[in-house]
């Protein structure tokens, strides 16, 4: 059971994914791997788990992506992302502080209390639209950049996608230092945590689904597009420049869902 949910709720969760990128520029992923071997010491392994992620998401994530896009409008749509984003913002507060952005820490903090009440638990993205309080993303993975700790090998995790030691780390470190997650492992709403696993997933995969096809498409290597482009975004984001562009949904798993059910 623990493992269907993992294949389920899939994790290109990376916060700061493609959808959130609003005016930003589109990196090029016509995907050449040129000096790119240097940093994938397990690229033949990497490669295998890589064709296993997608048949997964081709077979599980992509039917029901799809239905969630044909079925729900777009302002719905629009809404349940809104309210994931806001659920997820005091974990990026977190990140704020532990980066010492006092500033970015600030606005974090007057988005929760304005779209948590104004903005009906989050469903409306009021901060944004009305006040101009842009949303941002971090995570523990950013948090070790900015620490100064190195991004090591490029690793590819099974239904998880891209990755690295460092982000690794990190998206493992989430379950256990999200408030939100903290709360409800707490409270033992173990089925909360994993519909919000769920709904992470298939709201970012029902958003690049056409910009990953198109990528897939226009690549001459599909694997070593998607790895240029993830290393490029990481790079932008802990320095927390324009976010780019990226055809890659951030999916993750939270650890609690195991925790509460044992």
């Amino acid at each position: 059971m623990s493992l269907a949910v993992f294949c389920l709720c899939l994790g290109f969760a990376i916060n700061a994914s493609a959808e959130d990128r609003t005016k930003s520029a589109y990196i090029s992923i016509s995907g050449s791997s040129t000096g790119e071997g240097i940093g994938d010491p397990l690229e033949p392994i990497n490669r295998f788990v890589f064709k296993f992620n997608d048949l997964v998401y081709s077979i599980v994530l992509r039917p029901v992506a799809e239905i969630f896009r044909t079925m729900v409008p777009k302002i719905a749509r629009d809404g349940v992302r809104n309210a994931l984003q806001n659920l997820n913002a005091p974990f990026v507060l977190v990140n704020d502080v532990f980066q010492g952005e006092m500033g970015r820490a600030w606005n974090t903090s007057r988005r929760i209390v304005i779209n948590s009440t104004i903005g009906v638990v989050g469903l409306y993205d009021a901060a944004s639209d009305i006040w101009g309080i842009d949303r941002h993303t971090e995570d523990i993975g950013q948090t070790l950049g900015v620490w100064g700790v190195g991004e090591g090998f490029y690793l590819v995790l099974p239904v998880l996608g891209p990755s690295n030691p460092r982000d690794a780390i990190g998206q493992v470190s989430k379950s256990f230092l999200d408030p939100v997650s903290q709360y409800l492992d707490h409270i033992d709403e173990k089925d909360v945590i994993l519909g919000r696993v769920l709904a992470v997933g298939i709201d970012q995969y029902a958003r690049t689904i056409d910009d990953l096809d198109r990528l897939k498409e226009t690549s001459i290597d599909y694997y070593a597009a998607v790895r240029s482009i993830y290393r490029q975004k990481r790079k932008i984001e802990i320095m927390n420049r324009a976010p780019v562009n990226s055809p890659i949904p951030d999916l993750h798993y939270d650890l609690n869902v195991e925790l509460a059910s044992n």
